[in-house]
């Protein structure tokens, strides 16, 4: 692949006099040009909310609205536009299943089951509609090659089943489809989520092939603006949900007594979207599609498989994940013996890399490994092997300066 770099404007930027090496991405992406000016144009040229407006501006924002829902159904092979609601990011797509539809078809008894790997934002979520409704909160454990353990659960009282696609911290690429399969095999008519945060950015994911019930993402870890997340929903299961929000947009009538709603998927789109940041999320799909997931995929695979080879000579560091690499993803968690995670993270920064320390929102996983915290680098497809380099020399001045003290 060639280097991407030079789409990317942070990169022509310095740290202390060093070029930025940028391995965050599974915290945010960077944006390339396109994207930017994507959003600059609506700002600068037909700023104007949708729907409602029938002067031309507004009709443009709204059709380029729309033209962006058609492609995200295109991007994970979604059956109808009506499957694909805007919201602001992952977490809050997790939260509108949780109320619209745990809080209203959860009882008393029924299992939710989640994995131990899961970001907290799929996981207190449950917790929480499981101790409001007095539910079973079930977690499936992990093995010591840090997959989750499902082929012996019984899955016939699970209500609703909420894993991730790929873990954040140990880069596990959960075998999503046939656990799936599965579960439906023993719970025909129960619940599906998906969290695909960490997937749909980088690797082909079709729901239709997964067959499950909701999917979630966010657009600014896949180069588009911060504030756009896409849940993806099978229209009988949405249609049967109450809206999560209620004001302007999502309404069809409103009486002095009684409200009715719009279709799907305005039902659960109340208020003014953040219109400029969908608009980015469908520049970033025109832009990946154009490099291709498969070859997005297999750039991060040997990445993986040339960053794990250089970090595994530095004496004393320790790595969290899957040996092998067909069930990982772009991001390696590790810790350096004798020096906390947080130190090396701050260190690191100062010489230009940009790496992220703690429990990574996962809290439970963390302390099932002893931990409190670790190092993560996480790469994209403006990464390469001289940022490897450079990480790997920075771990070595790092552990030469802390002998010194």
């Amino acid at each position: 692949m060639k280097n991407f770099k030079k789409d990317f404007p942070i990169f022509k930027q310095k740290v202390n006099g060093k070029p930025l090496v940028y391995l965050d991405s599974a915290a945010t992406s960077q944006k390339p040009q396109t994207v930017i000016d994507a959003i600059n144009d609506y700002y600068s040229t037909y700023n104007a909310n949708v729907r409602r407006g029938l002067y031309p501006m507004s009709e443009k924002a709204t059709a380029k609205v729309e033209e962006v829902r058609e492609k995200v159904r295109k991007f994970i092979n979604a059956r109808s536009i009506e499957e694909i609601i805007f919201v602001r990011n992952a977490t809050e797509a997790i939260n509108l299943v949780a109320y619209s539809f745990a809080s209203h078809n959860i009882k008393a008894g029924d299992v939710i089951t989640t994995t131990l790997m899961e970001h907290h934002s799929n996981f207190v979520p449950w917790q929480q509609i499981a101790k409001d409704k007095k539910a079973k909160f079930d977690v499936l454990d992990i093995d010591n090659n840090y997959h989750v353990k499902f082929s012996s659960y019984n899955f016939k009282n699970t209500k609703l089943l909420a894993i991730t696609h790929v873990s954040n911290v140990l880069g596990t690429i959960n075998p999503v489809k046939e656990i799936i399969k599965a579960f439906r095999k023993q719970n025909p008519k129960g619940v599906v989520l998906v969290d695909a945060a960490q997937s749909v950015p980088h690797m082909s994911v079709d729901v239709g092939d997964l067959d499950c019930d909701f999917l979630v993402f966010s657009g600014h870890k896949m180069m588009a603006g911060t504030g756009v997340g896409v849940l993806y929903g099978k229209k009988e299961v949405l249609e049967n949900m109450p809206p999560f929000l209620y004001g302007g947009e999502m309404i069809r009538e409103v009486g002095l007594k009684s409200s009715s709603f719009a279709p799907l998927p305005q039902k659960f789109e109340s208020g003014t979207p953040s219109i400029a940041d969908i608009i980015s999320l469908g520049t970033a799909i025109d832009y990946l599609e154009k490099i291709g997931m498969g070859k997005v995929r297999e750039h991060e695979r040997k990445l993986m498989a040339y960053g794990l080879s250089q970090m595994k000579k530095i004496k004393g560091i320790k790595i969290y994940g899957p040996t092998d690499l067909k069930n990982r993803g772009g991001v390696i968690s590790f810790t350096l013996e004798n020096i906390h995670p947080y130190d090396v993270r701050q260190t690191l920064g100062e010489l230009g890399l940009c790496v992220r320390a703690g429990h990574h929102c996962t809290m439970p996983l963390h302390r099932s490994l002893g931990l409190m915290a670790t190092t993560r680098a996480s790469f994209y497809i403006y990464n390469d092997e001289k940022d490897i380099d450079a990480l790997i020399k920075g771990l070595l001045e790092i552990q030469k300066m802390f002998r010194k003290k």
